[in-house]
């Protein structure tokens, strides 16, 4: 089991998502950084989509009665165990009675705590992802606060895997610039609109959260003032209301939305907005959807691969 002793910030169980139910007006939520909790939980001998820990700017402090094996995967949040520093993606076996304290970002928004095993809660529409803005899903649909117990799952295997490649790091490396396609209604913007958001540089804003992230930089124009009849969304849209200031749809996304949208997010770029804070600067670079599919296959042809993944 895992204690909490201090729960951080804000800290849920996070899987891959519970993808399918958009019709139903239920997001996938799931990790923000979902390519980080795939490899953290296969360093520690898990399968990728085995539920872990998501901490979001400021890490918690967890006591293991039992002890078991942990990665932290993601970004650096400055963690020790017994006053030990802990290394970032390195397998590490806990002794019964040890606590980990992970500490503050030094650099991204989210780091996952991987444990052998998974973390056990019980599913809900075939996932233990925590979706916070309905209340469902994760341990008792909300963030972990002290005092809470987690049971751990006896799903994991024995791991051999030492460290990861240089590969694999860097593509671990969370991007500013994003690559985005044209939006479903990218032909209603002007040209000088497009030229605007293909060129300007935004910040994320304060008002920033798993259901999106509101920018703030050159506004752009929006076509019949910003508002359209509602229709499903996906994840990573890149509205643009009637401000003309982007808002970047997230993994808790509401399904269905009236604003235009004049770009997407590419996939393979998912796992960089999972890890951008308030006030870090971002632009755009549009791409074609071959390349965004190259990109996508690349990424994906990595996960897949021990020899390429692993040093």
């Amino acid at each position: 089991m895992i204690r909490v002793i201090e729960p951080g910030l804000f800290t849920t169980v996070q899987d891959l998502g519970r993808e399918g139910f958009g019709a139903m007006g239920v997001s996938a939520s799931g990790a923000a950084d979902a390519v980080s909790l795939r490899v953290g939980n296969l360093l520690v001998g898990n399968h990728d989509r085995a539920a872990a820990l998501e901490m979001t700017l400021v890490g918690g402090t967890f006591e293991f009665p039992d002890g078991d094996t942990v990665v932290l995967a993601g970004c650096d949040f400055t963690a020790t165990l017994d006053g030990v520093s802990v290394e970032l993606w390195t397998p590490v076996a806990v002794r019964p009675g040890q606590t980990l304290r992970v500490g503050a970002t030094r650099a991204g928004a989210r780091c996952y705590l991987c444990v052998r095993g998974g973390i056990a809660v019980p599913p809900f529409l075939g996932s233990t992802s925590t979706h916070v803005l309905s209340g469902l899903g994760g341990f008792a649909g909300r963030a972990l606060r002290k005092g809470d117990v987690l049971k751990i799952g006896n799903l994991g295997r024995r791991s051999d895997f030492a460290k990861l490649s240089a590969r694999a790091r860097q593509l671990l490396v969370p991007a500013r610039v994003l690559r985005v396609t044209p939006g479903p209604q990218w032909d209603r913007f002007g040209e000088a609109a497009q030229g605007l958001f293909a060129s300007g540089a935004y910040h994320v804003t304060e008002d920033a959260n798993r259901m999106g992230l509101r920018l703030a930089g050159p506004a752009i124009p929006a076509p019949a003032g910003g508002e359209m009849i509602s229709e499903g969304v996906a994840l990573g849209a890149v509205q643009v209301p009637e401000s003309g200031m982007p808002i970047i749809l997230f993994v808790e996304q509401q399904t269905t939305g009236g604003y235009p949208k004049i770009a997407n997010v590419t996939s393979a770029d998912f796992h960089s907005l999972g890890q951008l804070r308030p006030r870090d600067e971002i632009r755009f670079e549009m791409v074609t959807w071959e390349t965004a599919r190259a990109l996508f296959r690349e990424q994906e042809e990595v996960l897949a691969s021990e020899e390429l993944l692993f040093a």
